[in-house]
């Protein structure tokens, strides 16, 4: 809001300043005869006070036409000194030039995730986002939280996530996830619309509050629909009737130096001589230590605890689990 009145006044002194220029120019033409070069001239030196000395000499109505010129111009050009002092002061200047900055450095990113909206779950997404070092894009509309976020350094877009043009700024053609976790069903809705229209092959993950909300954001085309009431209160069941089971799973994280991560292996990212080879093959308990868990083949079918002889296939993702400096070796080898 205080951006935009900056810039109205920032307009209306540039706009004054043209028009009197433009009414001096054609004054000295159209009233006193004098030609194109001369009548601009003269209402450079004047407007500006510079003092040079007059292509004619003046009569009484040029120099009553003079003086209007002159008080008019300090009006126009005071006015338009103190909005620009204003906008330098307030530091709007310096923030758009951050902004063009941030929007340089998102249009260089590709296959980055887009996260729509900043609250509690926002910054859950976001935490475990950062600890996989993904590359992250916020989308944000107030001012107080995109202030503390450009503190941090982080990549943020101020604006409504529900329309083309702050996608657009997001970088949603080259994104390959977008995460909306806004407060209203209506609008993660919206957000999935918008965003599988402008890049059908992001992934979309939507946040719904609802039970009802579910079937519209699949049906708009979101891949994933999370409800984080329903899955706390089945969390919380869970640990009345399988404790332990809960306990361990909630310690399958990436972060902590004593916790048991999980991770994802791209087939397509292993070297090419184990395609079509089998996990036996790929020997990944003896090389880091790390236990294959889990397998989801190309057609997205998934295989608990796989055996060491299923083949290893173009598109499939094997899943396996380690400790933190299990995992590390895991990702400095493949």
């Amino acid at each position: 809001m205080i951006n935009t009145i900056f810039k109205s006044r920032l307009y209306k002194a540039i706009t004054y300043s043209v028009l009197i220029v433009s009414v001096g120019v054609l004054g000295y033409i159209v009233f006193f005869g004098y030609s194109l070069i001369d009548a601009l001239y003269m209402t450079i030196i004047t407007i500006s006070t510079i003092g040079f000395g007059e292509v004619h000499p003046f009569g009484t109505g040029e120099k009553l036409f003079t003086i209007g010129l002159i008080i008019s111009s300090l009006f126009i050009f005071g006015y338009a000194v103190s909005s620009f002092s204003e906008y330098l002061i307030s530091g709007q200047f310096f923030h758009q030039l951050k902004v063009k900055k941030v929007q340089k450095k998102i249009e260089q990113l590709k296959g980055h995730t887009i996260v729509c909206g900043y609250g509690r779950n926002g910054k859950q997404a976001i935490s475990k986002l950062k600890n996989y070092k993904k590359q992250v894009v916020i989308v944000e509309k107030f001012d107080e939280i995109v202030r503390q976020l450009d503190e941090k350094g982080v990549l943020t877009i101020q604006g409504d996530a529900t329309l083309d043009e702050t996608l657009l700024r997001a970088g949603i053609m080259k994104a390959k996830n977008l995460i909306t976790a806004l407060p209203s069903d209506a609008d993660n809705l919206f957000v999935v619309l918008t965003a599988k229209q402008l890049n059908k092959n992001c992934k979309v993950i939507s946040r719904a509050s609802k039970e009802t909300s579910y079937s519209k954001l699949k049906i708009a085309g979101a891949d994933n629909v999370i409800m984080p009431d329903k899955l706390g209160g089945s969390h919380m069941a869970s640990l009345v009737v399988t404790p332990d089971v809960i306990e361990f799973v909630d310690r399958l994280t990436i972060e902590g130096e004593t916790t048991a991560n999980l991770e994802e292996v791209a087939i397509n990212g292993l070297p090419e001589k184990y395609l079509d080879r089998t996990i036996l093959d790929l020997d990944l308990r003896k090389k880091t230590g790390c236990t294959v868990i889990g397998y989801r083949t190309p057609g997205k079918d998934y295989i608990i605890n796989p055996e060491a002889s299923v083949k290893l296939e173009a598109g499939g993702n094997l899943i396996v689990l380690g400790r933190p400096e299990q995992i590390e070796t895991l990702r400095r080898i493949f």
